[in-house]
């Protein structure tokens, strides 16, 4: 049955994109787990950081199930529902506070790549492929899923991954810098696990405040919220988590940050 499976180490949440036998495509279902399962992990305090992954090692996200399309996506009131689902899944990384992490092996494809676009950091493994092939479908794309991509890629690098709806590897895909590593197969997973860790050890209101200016810078001028984000910054400095960090540094040992 395609779900997401969540999974639990530690201070690492992990959603699992699981339906192998469309190589992890999502359903409407598995959109709507997905926003439960990010904010359900969001909501928890032990958890510091949350991974999307796909299960096994053939596929990330190959995109949308087309097959539910001719029963979901036929009318406007099933269209309008289904594109609620799909927004929810988009928006959950963006929304959540906590940093979200793709881990990103086999195919990332149209939703996939999208889904792995609102991702805080995207981490791959040398045989990845990815493609955008909306205008091999003729679906039109979010302008607010295009932004995404501006700011990441460059509005030219965006133009030709959209207009050519080309495939393009994982050494590409970290030249343009819509990844911020690639590994092998063979070291993939403790590559992640790896950085996961480093991350989850930082102080989570620090993290927190940086991914609020993050998405903040990038709005729209008009809509952005500045007072949110230097309210998050001052909260840093008057946390029990900046003292200890100081006084860890001056004794030169590992801090241990509690977020708050």
């Amino acid at each position: 049955m395609p779900e997401i499976i969540s999974r639990r180490d530690g201070a690492v949440a992990t959603l699992l994109f699981s339906n192998p036998a469309k190589l992890n495509a999502m359903s409407r279902d598995m959109w709507v787990q997905l926003a439960q399962g990010i904010e359900a992990a969001d909501a928890d305090p032990s958890v510091r950081v949350i991974v999307l992954r796909g299960e096994g090692e053939r596929s990330f996200v190959s995109g949308a199930d087309i097959s539910q399309f001719g029963e979901m996506r036929n009318r406007s009131d099933t269209q309008a529902e289904y594109e609620k689902a799909v927004t929810a899944g988009y928006n959950a990384p963006t929304v959540c506070s906590k940093p979200v992490v793709a881990a990103i092996r086999g195919i990332c494809i149209g939703g996939g790549l999208g889904l792995a676009a609102a991702c805080d950091v995207r981490i791959c493994s040398d045989d990845t492929v990815f493609r955008m092939p909306a205008g091999r479908m003729g679906l039109g794309y979010s302008p607010s899923g295009v932004r995404r991509f501006v700011a990441m890629v460059g509005a030219a690098n965006t133009a030709d991954l959209f207009m050519s709806a080309r495939k393009f590897g994982a050494a590409e895909a970290q030249r343009i810098g819509f990844v911020s590593q690639v590994h092998s197969t063979a070291t993939f997973d403790a590559a992640v696990a790896d950085y996961v860790a480093m991350v989850a050890d930082n102080a989570p209101l620090t993290l927190a405040a940086a991914k609020v200016s993050i998405m903040e810078a990038l709005k729209d001028p008009a809509d952005r919220e500045p007072q949110r984000a230097l309210q998050m910054v001052k909260a840093c400095f008057d946390s029990e988590d900046y003292r200890e960090g100081r006084t860890a540094f001056m004794e030169k040992r590992v801090p241990q940050f509690k977020g708050r």
